[in-house]
């Protein structure tokens, strides 16, 4: 029998993971899976966005999960022997947690991890644009996947210096510039809508041109608006959970994004919020407040 009360991480469909969201199912994976080993992975599927390796699941099984953690929008299991699978959850992936042994019982379960304590993970990805890897502690600094992200906005060595150089000499919109995971890891369409309307930045404004004053104030618009939305769970657009199965509720706090027309909450501006596309995704903003 399956359990049915068994928690879910799940991700908005239609949406990329951000960062927000990304770490909250790392934390929840981390209570339930910290110290587990694996005694058996099944794999319903070799390739998601890229083809699993061959050895996939001989590697993983009697390995112990020593740390969950996060690199811009991948999550890193770290295990025992220095091995750390590598997983991204496109648009529409899951990590399910099941607290009794499971067997798929979805098209769409493509592994499903077991562990000796008789749980059972499972990766389900409708869409397919999510993916599993392996790689070794030594070589994630200069993985494909991730040597090329920026910094990391919840670091503690982040500042406005290491934002304004990661901004120096980009003559694109800021708002375009902030989806580029090589300006910062792991934000996306939400949460830089959300952080430059805290900035008061306009997201039509040249990344060039955020210095000073402006661009400090976007660092710490940035750490507030992340930290804010991991602390509610992050942001349910449709049928994200966190790992209690309860949903995130950050999308109720959005000043601007999605919220085209309505008044925007800070002023009395003509129009209220306002849409634009920029790099083909949809720009939420006050012009008013926002130069």
């Amino acid at each position: 029998m399956e359990d049915s009360a068994a928690p879910e991480l799940a991700l908005p469909w239609g949406n990329m993971p951000e960062l927000p969201e990304v770490e909250t199912v790392c934390r929840g994976l981390l209570r339930h899976l910290r110290g587990r080993t694996f005694i058996r992975v099944k794999l319903h599927r070799s390739a998601l966005r890229l083809p699993l390796p061959i050895d996939f699941a001989d590697r993983l099984v009697g390995r112990r999960v020593e740390h969950i953690g996060r690199r811009g929008k991948y999550i890193l299991v770290n295990l025992d022997d220095g091995t750390v699978i590598i997983a991204h959850l496109g648009m529409s992936g899951r990590m399910m947690i099941h607290n009794i042994p499971y067997a798929a019982s979805s098209p769409h379960d493509h592994v499903v991890f077991h562990f000796d304590d008789d749980s059972t993970v499972v990766f389900n990805d409708t869409r397919r644009f999510g993916l599993l890897t392996l790689a070794l502690t030594g070589e994630l600094d200069h993985h494909p996947l991730l040597a090329r992200l920026g910094p990391e906005p919840l670091d503690s060595t982040f500042s406005a210096d290491v934002l304004a150089n990661s901004l120096a000499g980009k003559r694109t919109p800021i708002k375009s510039a902030l989806l580029d995971q090589r300006v910062v890891a792991g934000l996306g369409n939400i949460y830089a809508c959300e952080s430059l309307y805290r900035a008061r930045l306009s997201p039509r404004r040249l990344a060039e041109s955020v210095i000073g004053l402006r661009v400090r104030g976007l660092a710490i618009a940035l750490r507030e608006v992340l930290s804010e939305a991991i602390a509610a769970g992050g942001s349910s657009l449709k049928d994200y959970l966190q790992a209690s199965g309860e949903l995130g509720y950050f999308q109720h706090r959005f000043a601007v994004y999605g919220r085209e027309g309505r008044p925007c909450p800070e002023c009395k501006c003509a129009g209220g919020v306002r849409r634009i596309i920029q790099s083909g995704r949809p720009t939420f903003y006050c012009p008013h407040r926002q130069r």
